[in-house]
């Protein structure tokens, strides 16, 4: 499909390459009416599925609807097509249909994170299609800005060779509070390696200028996320407090002036509020002094401001109440809060669906078309930047070849392999030899079986291989979405650490944990034959190191705290704040 499959008028100077990028904007926005300026200000969620069909789900209209009646062109996409081949034919099914409508703007699509193991669909998406790399916390704990530029230019080809062309990512806010949620997202707790490793990230999407190769880079949580209450997370009303008892604000500032020097093109701030700051104690997508005076002023960013989905409007997330995150300005109406967020300089609303809201404020003078004008003219821009308007459809062919080929699966293995970080090895337990009898959990049979041979129960091996996960507490019972959060104490259940205790105590145990967050490992470090911390890793990836075809090449991205009594004494915005961490950030062993 090219761009004369299309009815668009060529007569259009903002169709006309021969003209700069500032002239195309300018025609285009001088042809927009007040919908098409609305639709483009909002930043809605779609599937990869019928354009026809909405998602009850999420309570989403259809794509076709968004495009056509609220002029929206702008989506964040859920889940994924099969196959690269089949995402690039729906992503050109979808462009038609905008090109075909009005003045025929093509679509942006974004994602979330799809290239890891994260199981939270309010976080990322599963990796489909795509090569399967560590969580971004195993890209921290490569250490290697050449890797982690490796890894966003592998997802710079596998996206672009869909149509996605911003990604909701990276994510650097800091872990300084153990308990965060959130923490699988980012680079972990230090903020000179957060800084160091997001230059690289946004190079490796963006390339050394915007362009039609690019995909645009959204860095998330402005001003830093992670010095939630309690380890909270502001996506519910119990978390939305950030807390600065260290006062350490500027310190979560860091790693975002390191991404706005490296060209990051646009920002969302998170739903969380501060707390006895200097700062206005409201959300900061309705903080006029950190998104104008901070981000803007103070620190220089020209780009695109996207608040974080469902501020304004209180809805219905597989079928549990989700109110607005609205927070600090709960008392507000709709429209105030709107209003106050577009005053405090907000671009574009993520997830939401309210065109008619704005439409009003404007027809009431409560919001004036030039104040629109400011924020679609960056949103245009950057569509032009991306070269959306010269060709916005993607080769089917080469959408098969790129995604999930077999060089950028070996690659996300390998990265898989080197993020291991291995965190105790008694008496040179590891690597395993070949050939023993092993007893194993959470492994596949079928993938140990080149290696040793599987037995059912403890008496019968010559060591054992547990996968866990790092501990958290079950929240299912709130409702499905908040169960997706792994929360709550970092400590095992007395009853599965005593499990996994009795079988480290009966032969040799090699326990690989998972860590999204970090864990209070109670003992196992002196319990268990070796440890391994992994960041997200398939069998495939895990096996060679434990058997010694290759070495463990990770370090901590955070502390490990001792007990949970040293992470609730500890300052939530301070980090390496835990009294005498089990371990420290950095360790990691070789063989």
């Amino acid at each position: 499909m090219t761009m004369t499959d299309t009815a668009r008028d060529a007569r259009f100077p903002y169709q006309d390459v021969s003209l700069g990028l500032e002239q195309r904007v300018d025609d285009l926005l001088s042809r927009m009416d007040t919908a098409d300026k609305a639709g483009a200000m909002f930043h809605m969620m779609v599937g990869v599925s019928d354009p026809s069909a909405g998602n009850s789900a999420f309570g989403i209209p259809s794509l076709l609807a968004m495009v056509r009646n609220r002029r929206m062109n702008h989506f964040n996409l859920l889940g994924a097509a099969p196959s690269g081949r089949e995402f690039a034919a729906w992503h050109n099914a979808a462009q038609k249909i905008a090109l075909e409508t009005g003045l025929g703007i093509p679509i942006t699509f974004s994602t979330d994170p799809r290239h890891s193991f994260t199981d939270n669909p309010g976080a990322a998406m599963l990796a489909g299609p795509f090569s399967q790399w560590p969580e971004t916390l195993g890209l921290a704990a490569l250490r290697s800005p050449e890797r982690v530029r490796r890894f966003a230019d592998v997802a710079r080809r596998e996206y672009t060779a869909v149509g996605l062309r911003v990604t909701l990512h990276p994510q650097i806010d800091l872990a300084t509070e153990p308990r965060w949620s959130r923490i699988n997202g980012t680079f972990g707790e230090d903020a000179e390696l957060t800084s160091e490793l997001v230059v690289a990230y946004i190079e490796g999407f963006q390339g050394e200028r915007i362009g039609a190769t690019s995909v645009s880079t959204m860095v998330k949580h402005f001003p830093g996320g992670g010095p939630q209450k309690d380890g909270e997370d502001p996506h519910f009303a119990h978390g939305r407090e950030q807390i600065y008892p260290g006062d350490n604000f500027e310190y979560h500032l860091k790693p975002f002036r390191a991404a706005i020097a490296a060209g990051a093109r646009q920002m969302m701030p998170y739903y969380g509020m501060p707390v006895d700051t200097e700062y206005e104690e409201v959300g900061f997508g309705f903080n006029k002094a950190v998104l104008t005076t901070l981000l803007r002023d103070e620190l220089g960013f020209e780009g695109i401001v996207c608040t974080d989905w469902g501020l304004l409007t209180d809805v219905s997330i597989m079928g549990t109440p989700m109110p607005a995150r609205a927070w600090g300005v709960e008392s507000l109406s709709r429209d105030e809060r709107m209003l106050k967020a577009l005053n405090a300089g907000v671009d574009q609303f993520g997830g939401e669906l309210c065109t008619d809201v704005l439409l009003d404020l404007v027809a009431e003078r409560r919001v004036t078309e030039d104040r629109l004008d400011v924020s679609v003219r960056r949103l245009l821009r950057e569509k032009f930047a991306l070269g959306l308007f010269d060709d916005p459809y993607v080769d089917e062919d080469r959408a098969e070849a790129v995604v999930g080929s077999d060089e950028f699966v070996a690659e996300g293995l390998d990265a898989q392999s080197d993020s291991l970080t291995l965190l105790t090895n008694r008496d040179a337990l590891l690597p395993l030899s070949r050939g023993i009898r092993v007893y194993v959990e959470g492994i596949d049979a079928t993938a140990l079986a080149p290696y040793a041979t599987v037995v059912t129960t403890p008496d019968d091996a010559d060591a054992a291989i547990l996968r866990v996960k790092a501990p958290y507490e079950d929240r299912s019972d709130r409702g499905g979405f908040e169960g997706f959060f792994h929360a709550g104490s970092l400590e095992f259940p007395p009853a599965e650490l005593e499990r996994i205790t009795a079988v480290a105590r009966a032969l040799p145990t090699v326990v690989d944990i998972y860590l999204d967050r970090p864990a209070v490992l109670g003992g196992l470090e002196d319990e268990a034959g070796a440890i391994v911390a992994d960041f997200g890793v398939s069998d495939a990836a895990l096996l060679p190191v434990l058997f010694g075809d290759r070495g463990p090449q990770g370090s901590l991205p955070f502390d490990l705290p001792r007990s949970m009594d040293a992470v609730v004494a500890s300052r939530t915005d301070v980090p390496f704040d835990t009294a005498d961490p089990t371990f420290r950030f950095g360790h990691g062993l070789r063989y």
